[in-house]
């Protein structure tokens, strides 16, 4: 990784770790993949955090620009899945 994750300065330190948690499983199903459920309860907390739809927006369009992982696309592949599934995006 030779980037910074987006963060909001508002955000406490936990809600920044859980932020960074839900990043991390974007990334982790793009590398070596994720159970669909770990993954979607990383972005149920996510969402608690960002709750509006044009921050969610910029802070993911932000992510892809400096990693190259669309937590958008990880996020709907995932929503696709059984429960249970892993989730692995190539």
């Amino acid at each position: 990784m030779d980037y910074q994750y987006p963060i909001d300065y508002t955000w406490t330190t936990d809600e920044t770790v859980q932020v960074i948690q839900f990043f991390q499983a974007v990334e982790e199903a793009y590398e070596t993949g994720i159970g669909r459920d770990e993954f979607m309860a990383a972005y149920r907390t996510f969402k608690k955090i960002v709750p509006g739809k044009s921050d969610e927006k910029k802070l993911c369009g932000e992510f892809e620009e400096l990693s190259g992982y669309s937590s958008y696309k990880a996020v709907m592949r995932a929503k696709e899945l059984p429960e249970g599934g892993k989730l692995r995006i190539k």
